[in-house]
C-alpha cells in the first residue's frame, strides 16, 4: 500500500512539472547570445528555434524583403553540392529543417532525434555562419522569393496593388491608413552588397535567442558555449520605428473579388486601442467574446451566415481587429443592420457577466493544452520572447484570471468608440444580375432586328416609268 502511494505521489509530482512550462534554464553567452533550454514531453526528440531579431517591419517597403531574401541564400549550401548536399546531410542525422521571416524576426526551425542534437546543431551554426553568397546563389534565391510572393511582379500586377485590387480586406484597410506598403519590393535590384551588409549587421550573437525543448544532452550547455559562443556579436542598432496610422480611409467600400457568383464577405474592422495594462490578455478575452456574439447572431438566431469569426491582426504599430462573415450576396444589407444593432447593444450595456466568465474560464483550461508536446512548447517560447526574465516567462493563465470584467468592458467602450471600417468582398455580377443582363442584351438585339426590318423598303419600287 505504503508502495502504491508513494508511487503515485511521485505521478503527480512529476505532472505537475511537466505543466510547469513557465520555468526554464535560460542565460547568455559570453558574446551575449540568449539560450533557453527546457526539458521537454519527448525525450528522443528535441525542438530547435533559432530566433534572429531582424524581419520585414525593419526595412523600409523598397527593401522590406531583404531579410527574406537572406533567409533562403543561407540555405544555399556549404560546399559544391549546394543546397542539396546540405539537406542531404541533415537528412542523414533524422533531422527536418524550415524558416520563417516575419515582420519581427526571422526564426530557423529544426524537429531532430535528440541523440544527434549537437551534430544538428553543428550544421545550423554552419549554414549561418559559413554559408558563401554568390551572385548565382542570389539569382536562385530571388526566383524563390518572387514565387512565393506570387510571381513575377510586372507592371499589370503593379498596378492592380496600386489599385488595391487582389488585397485581403485587412491588408487593404491597412494600405489606405499607411501601416502596410501598397507594393511589392523590387527584389530584382537587390544586390549582393546590400544582402552581405544585412547579415553583418543583424545576424550577431548579441542579436540572436537559441531555444532548445526535448531531450537535452547533459553536456548541451557546455557544447553551446564552446560552439555558438564563437558567434561574433556587434553594436546594436536601432530598430526602425514602426509605421504608424497617416492617412484618412473610407468607412465603406466594396472590393470586386472575381468576375461571378452570388457569395460574399463581410468584413467590419476597427482599430484596437491600447490599453494601460494587461493588454494581450484583455483583448484576447474580448475578441472571444465577440466571436462567440458574432456566430449568437449571425448563425444562431440569423441563419446569415454559416462560419462568421473574429480576428485579430497586426499592421505597422497598430492592432485590427475584424469581424468576418460568409454570406449570400443578397444578405448582405440585412447581415450590416444585425452588426450594427449588436454595437450599439454592446456600446449601451457592455458585456453580460455570465457570458464573459464562461469564456473566460475556456480560455484559461485552453492554455493548459495548448503547448504540448516538444515543437509547441518550443514555438511558445519563441513567440513568447518579450515575456521572458530570469529563468522565466510570465504565466499566462495567471495574466488571463487578472483580467476583470471592468477592465474587458473599458477596451470594449474603446474599440467601439469610432464606426469602425466596412469592406465587402463581392463578385462584380451575381447570377440574377448576369441574366437580367442576358436578357436584356436579346431584348435589345430582338427590338433592334424589329426596328431594322420595319425600315427595309419594299422589294419593288412603285412609280416606276420605262425610259424610252
Amino acid at each position: 500500500m505504503r508502495c502504491l502511494m508513494f508511487a503515485c505521489c511521485i505521478l503527480f509530482s512529476l505532472s505537475s512539472l511537466a505543466l510547469d512550462r513557465s520555468r526554464v534554464e535560460g542565460y547568455l553567452l559570453p558574446n551575449g547570445l540568449q539560450v533557453i533550454l527546457k526539458s521537454g514531453y519527448e525525450r528522443d526528440h528535441v525542438a530547435i528555434r533559432l530566433v534572429v531579431g531582424v524581419g520585414l517591419d525593419d526595412f523600409p517597403c523598397d527593401q522590406r524583403e531583404l531579410p527574406h531574401l537572406l533567409e533562403h541564400l543561407l540555405f544555399s549550401g556549404l560546399d559544391d553540392s549546394g543546397e542539396g548536399g546540405l539537406e542531404e546531410r541533415l537528412q542523414a542525422l533524422g533531422g527536418e529543417w524550415n524558416a520563417f521571416t516575419s515582420a519581427a524576426d526571422t526564426t530557423f526551425v529544426v524537429e531532430a532525434p535528440a541523440r544527434n542534437q549537437r551534430k544538428v546543431l553543428d550544421l545550423l551554426l554552419a549554414a549561418v555562419r559559413d554559408t558563401r553568397i554568390d551572385a548565382k546563389a542570389l539569382a536562385t534565391a530571388k526566383r524563390i522569393v518572387e514565387r512565393e510572393d506570387g510571381g513575377h511582379y510586372g507592371h499589370l500586377q503593379r498596378w492592380l496593388d496600386r489599385q488595391d485590387i487582389g488585397h485581403p480586406a485587412s491588408d487593404q484597410l491597412a494600405v489606405e491608413l499607411g501601416l502596410k506598403c501598397a507594393e511589392r519590393s523590387d527584389i530584382a535590384s537587390m544586390s549582393l552588397k546590400q544582402v552581405q551588409a544585412m547579415r553583418e549587421h543583424w545576424y550577431a550573437a548579441n542579436n540572436m535567442s537559441l531555444i532548445v525543448v526535448g531531450g537535452l544532452d547533459r553536456l548541451l550547455p557546455a557544447y553551446l558555449e564552446r560552439t555558438y559562443g564563437e558567434l561574433p556579436a556587434t553594436e546594436p542598432g536601432e530598430r526602425r520605428d514602426l509605421d504608424s496610422i497617416t492617412q484618412q480611409a473610407e468607412q465603406r467600400r466594396d472590393l470586386t473579388r472575381g468576375w461571378l457568383g452570388d457569395s460574399a464577405k463581410l468584413h467590419w474592422l476597427f482599430i484596437e486601442p491600447v490599453l494601460d495594462s494587461d493588454h494581450e490578455q484583455t483583448l484576447d478575452l474580448l475578441s472571444r467574446y465577440l466571436d462567440w456574439t458574432l456566430y449568437d447572431q449571425l448563425r444562431l438566431r440569423h441563419g446569415l451566415s454559416y462560419g462568421p469569426s473574429v480576428r485579430r491582426e497586426s499592421f505597422g504599430d497598430s492592432g485590427m481587429l475584424s469581424f468576418n462573415a460568409d454570406l449570400e450576396r443578397g444578405d448582405i444589407d440585412q447581415a450590416v443592420t444585425v452588426l450594427q444593432a449588436t454595437f450599439d447593444d454592446l456600446r449601451k450595456h457592455g458585456l453580460d457577466p455570465d457570458t464573459f466568465a464562461r469564456l473566460k474560464e475556456a480560455a484559461i483550461a485552453r492554455e493548459s493544452w495548448t503547448s504540448q508536446g516538444n515543437s509547441a512548447l518550443a514555438d511558445y517560447y519563441w513567440g513568447a520572447l518579450n515575456d521572458y526574465e530570469d529563468g522565466r516567462f510570465s504565466d499566462p493563465i495567471g495574466k488571463l484570471r487578472k483580467v476583470s470584467l471592468a477592465q474587458a468592458n473599458d477596451a470594449l467602450r474603446q474599440l467601439l468608440a469610432t464606426p469602425g471600417y466596412v469592406r465587402i468582398e463581392k463578385p462584380l455580377l451575381g447570377y440574377d444580375e448576369l441574366y437580367g443582363l442576358v436578357a436584356l442584351v436579346l431584348g435589345l438585339i430582338l427590338a433592334i432586328g424589329l426596328l431594322r426590318r420595319r425600315r427595309q423598303p419594299a422589294d419593288r419600287p412603285s412609280g416606276a416609268t420605262r425610259e424610252r
